[in-house]
């Protein structure tokens, strides 16, 4: 531990641009180090904050310091290491160090005060009492007392609380919140030491006259002979039919011990164990070409940063694990970023035949259990290799060599809401710099931003152009690509539902062959739009700017934006017509068209409705991999990454599905999802064909998807953002205004890049204007955009936003304001 001077400063879990300075009392002298969690004092509440370094004497001069309460951690939480990288992407993306801090730690586990309101006994002295006011001290009768931000939710403010403080009608109270998780301990049972022989069982069953007692000695016994000395005490009493009184009497005796052991909650127990030993895979030239400068890097123990564009089904994975090998080789540690949750367990079995029980895994569908225990072995040394989404790029890993970023092109790398708004992809690179460590990026459809920086050197690329052979075949063809003209279609009567003709004539024939099918609709629910056809209603979210999307299962109409779920009307509210139209396709209604063409084929839907619980992704898939479903049909999350052989079909039912976005990325999105998606067909020695329906069939990303042409696609594109001023040429930040009040939202957002402008210095800026979707959660939306050159400094940025912030008005009430750096949308 680095010992502390008499003071220290201490960055709290708040949206702040500094650290605040606390007294460390004589007894908590030898427990505080820089990296632990500390109890501080702040204002009238209590909060957990982190020691990031000793304060010098004269940061102590002239202050009267309050003193820390408390030491929450016997290690430092944090390395130097991981001080260094939150801190650098506080001043990247422009947010409080702390917010860094807070979203690196596990949830759960912070201490700090939190007001709680309670009704008094003293009843209105028969003045008046507002609505606002009435409506408190309701709730406050019906359910108790009431955490205050549960009252602020629904609108009420500070000011009336306190006003009905000072009236006696209520009590604010401070109260510390302990932690809502901690470690988990179980209790085992063991033979104490005299009875620990080969033949003290045999003995003991003379000595003990209870049966129960027998029982639970032979059970203990039998678990030794199976190599279980100290097994757990309830499955002791569960095999010898026995009650916790009967091993406890034994305690008494000193026949038997109770210890407790920490338990490791983990989310591998719900997956299966890996089959067998590793296959040995003979790297082919690309292969080991990309291995090798790798190697290279990791062996010099130099930072290097690597695009590893590799077709789909080139074998980017095996790359992987042979760098990873190479690193652990080392004694170093390394940590697999993928994309999203539902790629996380295919990852893992891949990784876990290599690696064992090296592997840990981090990512938000886990109980707070699970990734506090995570977390704690990774600080510990205990995993050498952590796979999850975003987050994991946190991850407290010491002596990191490598960080893999899979489909770094994939959006959901991105962070919006809260702070920070981080790109795992961008920190990864970061991460890796600060480690001398090797950072790879892998992907068949590389970002432009990636893509430009490998051309221009910052990145070396690796291309992997050709898949990888299977056992017995060449290496499999990239799929034939067809274009179904949607238009034409149904000009020509031929088109009925959703699927044309072709697709299903092909669907059919793989059906026949017992080869598997996978169909992409970017849409979910039944129908995304639900039109009067009398006069033209629809029905719309009264919180969001958005209609309501049908979902059949439950005959409700569901907002995707806030959740807000309102039954389908009979008829239309406006003019009464029965008549609703139906209009859209969402994935509901693909799945009952192809159950009432298809009724044999055996279908999984996987959407975000079929996905919510734990594990859910993994169920599906597992399904389909043991060839339990003909069809898998969904959204965007089987597009990636999925490794299936029998897989010879990729239909998607509209192609045009945000193909024209109000966005700059519109297009390179569809090229990237086309592709992707296209790549999951014909990965074996089976021949893939993708069919792909659109209304455009001329556009141009539809163009560059038939032939895979990646870097035909980028060459068509990259002139275009360059004469627009759009990244990879310049650096975008999105400031993004919201409040309840549209009048006070507009005018807000218009101050304030006002202010903006006037430090400025010649920067393209754009807006305010109202956003795309004008109106989510009840809350109005306008945007401003600011370009900048690729060659000024972020320092310079961070200045100017800081600025900004310190002269601009503060938000109306309600309001807010969120700044993005490197935005992945901008609508």
């Amino acid at each position: 531990m680095k010992p502390v001077s008499e003071a220290v400063h201490v960055v709290l879990p708040l949206p702040l641009d500094q650290p605040y300075t606390y007294l460390v009392p004589d007894d908590l002298r030898s427990e505080v180090a820089v990296g632990c969690r500390v109890l501080v004092p702040f204002g009238p509440r209590r909060l957990t904050g982190l020691v990031v370094a000793s304060a010098p004497p004269e940061a102590q001069a002239g202050y009267t310091l309050k003193p820390l309460l408390d030491v929450l951690d016997e290690e430092p939480a944090f390395t130097d290491e991981m001080l260094r990288l939150t801190r650098w992407i506080a001043d990247y993306y422009v947010c409080g160090w702390g917010e860094v801090i807070k979203a690196a730690l596990p949830s759960g586990t912070d201490v700090e005060s939190r007001y709680l309101v309670r009704r008094t006994d003293r009843r209105p002295d028969g003045q008046p009492v507002p609505p606002k006011a009435r409506a408190v001290l309701s709730h406050l009768e019906r359910h108790g007392e009431t955490p205050l931000g549960t009252l602020r939710q629904q609108g009420l403010g500070m000011a009336l609380l306190r006003r009905l403080e000072r009236d006696g009608l209520i009590h604010l109270e401070a109260r510390l919140r302990r932690p809502r998780v901690r470690v988990k301990r179980e209790k085992h049972v063991r033979f104490a030491p005299a009875f620990r022989s080969k033949g003290a069982a045999g003995d003991l069953r003379v000595q003990l006259r209870g049966t129960r007692q027998v029982a639970v000695v032979e059970t203990l016994a039998g678990f030794m002979l199976e190599g279980i000395p100290e097994p757990r005490l309830a499955d002791v009493l569960d095999r010898a039919a026995a009650a916790a009184p009967t091993v406890h009497r034994l305690v008494e005796k000193g026949i038997l011990e109770l210890v407790e052991r920490e338990v490791l909650r983990t989310p591998l127990g719900d997956l299966p164990a890996p089959d067998g030993p590793p296959q040995v895979h003979t790297l082919h030239l690309a292969q080991q070409t990309a291995l090798d400068h790798i190697r290279a890097a990791v062996e010099a123990g130099r930072f290097e940063a690597f695009l590893l564009h590799g077709v789909t089904g080139s074998g980017k994975t095996e790359v992987y694990i042979a760098a990873l090998k190479a690193v652990l080789a080392r004694g170093r540690t390394g940590i697999i970023l993928v994309p999203e949750i539902a790629l996380t367990p295919q990852t893992v079995q891949r990784f876990r035949v290599h690696f064992g029980d090296r592997i840990a895994v981090l990512h938000s569908r886990m109980s707070l259990g699970e990734r506090y225990d995570a977390w704690r072995h990774l600080r510990r040394g205990r995993f050498d290799v952590v796979i999850g989404p975003r987050s994991a790029v946190l991850a407290p890993l010491s002596n990191l060599g490598l960080v893999v970023v899979d489909e770094e092109h994939e959006p959901s790398y991105k962070q919006f809401d809260p702070a920070p708004r981080y790109h795992a992809r961008d920190v990864a690179v970061m991460r890796a710099h600060l480690n001398d460590a090797v950072c790879v990026l892998g992907s068949a459809t590389p970002s432009l931003e990636s893509y430009t920086n490998a051309r221009r050197g910052k990145y070396t690329l690796l291309p992997m152009p050709v898949r990888v052979p299977v056992p017995g075949h060449d290496a499999a063809p990239l799929p034939r690509i067809d274009v179904v003209d949607l238009v034409l279609e149904r000009k020509k009567h031929r088109l009925e539902g959703a699927l044309s003709e072709a697709l299903c004539t092909a669907v059919e024939r793989r059906l026949e062959r017992r080869e598997q099918v996978i169909l992409l609709q970017n849409r979910r629910g039944y129908a995304p739009v639900i039109e009067c056809h009398g006069c033209g209603w629809s029905p719309m979210c009264p919180d969001c700017s958005v209609t309501l999307t049908y979902h059949k299962d439950k005959r409700l109409l569901r907002c995707h934006y806030c959740g807000r779920t309102r039954k389908l009307p009979p008829a239309c509210p406006r003019c009464h017509e029965p008549d609703l139209s139906q209009l859209g396709t969402g994935t509901q209604r693909v799945e009952e068209e192809l159950a009432a063409r298809f009724p044999q084929a055996r279908i999984l839907r996987m959407d975000f409705d079929t996905t919510g619980h734990k594990n859910a992704h993994h169920r599906l898939l597992d399904r389909f991999g043991r060839g339990e479903a003909d069809i898998l049909l969904g959204t965007q999350m089987v597009a990636k990454g999925l490794d299936f052989g029998r897989v010879t079909l990729v239909g998607v039912i509209n192609a045009d599905t945000g193909m024209l976005l109000p966005d700059f990325r519109a297009e390179e999105r569809t090229f990237q999802l086309l592709t992707q998606v296209a790549g999951r067909a014909g990965r074996a020695g089976l021949r893939g064909e993708v069919i792909l329906q659109t209304r455009n069939p001329g556009h141009p990303v539809l163009r560059y998807a038939l032939t895979h042409d990646y870097a035909g696609f980028a060459e068509a594109v990259l002139p275009d953002r360059q004469v627009l001023g759009y990244p990879p040429f310049t650096r975008i930040v999105g400031i993004v205004f919201r409040g309840p009040d549209a009048a006070a939202v507009e005018a807000y957002a218009r101050q304030w890049t006002a202010v903006l402008r006037g430090h400025a210095d010649g920067l393209t800026i754009l807006g305010p204007e109202p956003a795309f979707i004008g109106r989510v959660k009840r809350h109005y939306r306008y945007h401003t955009i600011l370009k900048i050159p690729r060659n000024r400094p972020a320092a310079d940025t961070r200045l100017l936003l800081r600025r900004t912030l310190a002269e601009a008005p503060a938000p109306p009430r309600g309001g807010h304001l969120a700044i993005d750096i490197d935005p992945v949308g901008l609508f």
